[in-house]
């Protein structure tokens, strides 16, 4: 069949079966169409500012992944076919390049034009209108298969395999090599093994733009091997496996997952995995397009962290070595600083055991480095260190308190100590704990310069600065996570210690603006200061990525008391209302110049990055619950959306995924770690959450619309509920959850029972 006809075809089926999907008007819970053809990978591809979305082609959480290597998505050029995405927005380890015409035209990886581009997170079907060349893809776990339909007969058919850096090699049957994965980064490599279904008239080096028949061998920085085809050779499929072990492990990964070169069976496989994932949640009404997001958004959640178990082993760049697993996958990839927040408690509800699995690994981590840390940013790589605090601590208690105990409590607890304790404080470092970390502990809060003056501490990077509201808000909530783990323990005096150094928020707090203020080593507040955009680039001087109205917030394990420092619950609203309400004050251009991330504006709120996903939450505990569900549905409505644009800032692995499958499904994790949810306003009629242990935990929402968002009355598991929130183990053994929906507040309902927050600081003990 003709490509641009079989793709018409494609888009066909496509459309039906999106119209089959129309919402439901009958009251059983339905599912008219599987849940990945409602995945849309293109959402968020443009940009607001920074970094867009990636159209990823793979299985969940899976080592193979790939995504259209453009310059950007408005482009009409590919850098080559892709053959593995190592990490999060790397660009593809090896390229393959085909094409049809003179020789001396060939480069290592060659610019290509395509139109007719249809992806699915399965499949990946282009043409490459210049080269009259079809293009069919599709993943398994640790290999791919392409098809490359040639539809020109006159000239020669080429494919061009590259590696950025690294080697290859062509020994007349199958290609194999290796690349490094990050030079700066150590000596981790991925490996490759591939075959063609069909021999070539002749292979090798490609050099000058020629093939050199005699150098099968090439090594170094864009080293490619190519290969010669007739004319007429129709369709060349390409079947290969990847490792970060060997090349024989490659070869063994190929062989165990694709047996031959049928890309319609791959695809099938791939679309089978994604449904049995994505179908643990069951959404009844909303708006195909609500459906489109809420799928969408799951899928971004499962991308990362990536299985690097290759039978039974893995490579780990922490002591570069290769181990056995002993039966238990070994994750890596996660950008804990963006996950913690929702990816994590999404995944302890849906794949408990898989969750387990991952804090194990970074367990491991914490072993094979030497230090004992527990990681922050576990990279293919290593631990980048990225970003601020060591919120691998709040992942742990989260998941412990919410059942999962496929990891060791204790280990967990001596790494998350120690980095907390040994590792400095210093952003973007893994340096070991010096004068700031100090002065940290004798103070309670991270000292900042005053415009002008000097950095005289070493590691402090130039461009992240000390970042010291940030730093010791984030920290404050990391020890009340480790005195939670201490008292899961029974180390009492532990757990007594780091619920002190919890209230360390306090001593940044300025009760004269009610605003989270940096503080010199003398302890005077830093004036003047404008909150909405002092602090340098990123207002890292002070904060981080985000400015002082975000941060303003940052107390997540201890609402409870930021209430009462802002002077009770009608202050704490207002300052809420401000924040949404607040101009920017200078033009945009202007602003996005001096605070890139802080995109997705309403007033001073910034919906693009996640130490603001819980913010519009924080009504409820004020009493003024009907606000939290307006400002969530507004804040879906306005800035995730079914369209090119619908993501307002980096989505980092499910970090601003997860807050759209919460907040659309009802409810969301404000404080991980305190096994409770806030409830919003759900954007569905009925829902069923199929939980790890089997049970099934449904939410109905009755006439939930775009217009009836305001909850009249509820009941839980029969109950009724007259608070804004419930308790994990309301859900844990399956349950329902009731809502009546109308179209105007009920000012009433869950006022006087705000969500739970830290305890109260321990009295100092008195000597007799």
């Amino acid at each position: 069949m003709n490509f641009k006809i079989r793709n018409w075809c494609i888009a066909a089926v496509s459309a039906l079966c999106m119209a089959a999907c129309s919402p439901s008007n009958d009251t059983q819970l339905s599912q008219q169409c599987s849940p990945i053809e409602y995945v849309n990978p293109y959402i968020g591809n443009i940009s607001h500012l920074l970094v867009p979305t990636y159209p990823t082609i793979h299985l969940p959480n899976s080592m193979m992944r790939v995504y259209p290597e453009r310059a950007d998505f408005t482009g009409d050029r590919l850098r080559g076919l892709p053959l593995i995405v190592t990490s999060h927005r790397r660009s593809s380890s090896f390229n393959l390049s085909p094409f049809q015409g003179e020789e001396k035209e060939l480069r290592p990886v060659i610019p290509l034009s395509y139109d007719q581009e249809n992806l699915k997170p399965y499949r990946y079907q282009v043409y490459l209108d210049e080269q009259l060349i079809a293009v069919d893809f599709a993943p398994a776990k640790q290999s791919a298969a392409y098809s490359l339909l040639f539809e020109s007969s006159n000239a020669p058919a080429y494919i061009v395999f590259n590696t950025h850096n690294g080697e290859l090699r062509w020994d007349g049957n199958s290609l194999s090599g290796y690349e490094h994965v990050e030079a700066e980064a150590g000596d981790t490599k991925v490996y490759i093994y591939a075959e063609v279904d069909k021999s070539p008239e002749k292979a090798g080096a490609l050099s000058d733009g020629f093939i050199q028949e005699r150098k099968t061998t090439v090594k170094g920085e864009n080293a490619a091997i190519a290969m010669q085809y007739p004319s007429n050779i129709g369709k060349l499929s390409i079947r290969y496996g990847v490792s970060f072990i060997d090349e024989e492990q490659a070869r063994r990964n190929m062989e165990r997952e694709i047996s031959g070169f049928d890309i319609d069976a791959i695809a099938k496989d791939a679309q089978n995995a994604w449904n049995e994932t994505l179908g643990k949640i069951e959404v009844e009404g909303g708006t195909n397009d609500d459906k489109q997001v809420f799928y969408t958004s799951l899928y971004r959640c499962f991308e990362r962290p990536v299985c690097i178990s290759e039978d039974g082993r893995y490579y780990s760049a922490y002591d570069g070595k290769v181990h056995d697993d002993g039966g238990r996958p070994f994750y890596v990839d996660d950008w804990i600083w963006d996950t913690y927040r929702g990816a994590h408690p999404l995944r302890t509800l849906l794949a408990a055991e898989k969750e387990g699995d991952i804090l194990n690994s970074y367990l491991l981590m914490a072993e094979q480095m030497g230090t004992g840390w527990m990681p922050t940013f576990p990279e293919v790589t290593g631990d980048s260190r990225r970003m601020n605090s060591n919120h691998g601590v709040a992942a742990v208690i989260d998941a412990y308190r919410k059942g999962v105990t496929r990891f060791d409590l204790a280990k967990a607890y001596e790494a998350c100590r120690k980095a907390i304790e040994e590792k400095t404080l210093i952003p973007w470092s893994g340096k070991p704990a010096g004068w700031l970390d100090d002065f940290y502990k004798e103070h309670g809060y991270i000292p900042a310069l005053h415009p002008g003056e000097k950095e005289t501490v070493e590691n402090v990077s130039k461009w992240e600065k000390r970042q010291p509201v940030a730093v010791t808000l984030g920290t404050a909530y990391d020890q009340w996570c480790l005195s939670q783990i201490a008292q899961e323990l029974g180390k009492e005096e532990e757990a007594e210690h780091y619920l002190k150094c919890s209230y360390n928020y306090r001593n940044v707090f300025n009760p004269a603006t009610r605003f989270f203020h940096p503080k010199d080593k003398d302890g005077k507040f830093i004036y003047p200061l404008d909150y909405r955009y002092d602090g340098g680039l990123g207002a890292r001087d002070y904060y981080d990525e985000n400015n002082g109205y975000i941060y303003r917030w940052d107390v997540q394990h201890n609402i409870g008391d930021l209430v009462n420092m802002m002077g009770g619950k009608e202050s704490f609203s207002a300052a809420l209302d401000s924040m949404f309400n607040t101009p920017m004050g200078m033009s945009k251009w202007q602003f996005y110049s001096t605070l890139p991330d802080h995109t997705g504006n309403v007033g001073m709120f910034s919906m693009a990055n996640e130490p603001s996903m819980h913010i519009p939450y924080l009504y409820n505990y004020a009493g003024k619950p009907w606000l939290t569900q307006k400002r969530v549905r507004q804040l879906l409505d306005q800035w995730f959306r079914n369209d090119l644009m619908g993501v307002p800032g980096d989505e980092d692995g499910g970090g601003l995924a997860s807050f759209v499958v919460f907040s659309q499904l009802g409810f969301y994790p404000v404080t991980p770690g305190m096994p409770c949810y806030n409830i919003g306003s759900p954007v569905f009629s009925h829902v069923k959450i199929k939980l790890s242990n089997g049970s099934i935990f449904e939410i109905k929402a009755n006439n939930a619309s775009a217009e009836n968002k305001y909850i009249q009355s509820a009941k839980l598991n029969g109950k009724e509920l007259d608070q804004p929130w419930f308790n994990h183990g309301d859900l844990a053994n399956g349950g329902i959850l009731e809502l009546e929906m109308g179209p105007k507040a009920n000012k009433n309902w869950g006022i006087a029972t705000p969500p739970p927050s830290a305890e109260p600081m321990p009295k100092p003990k008195t000597r007799r």
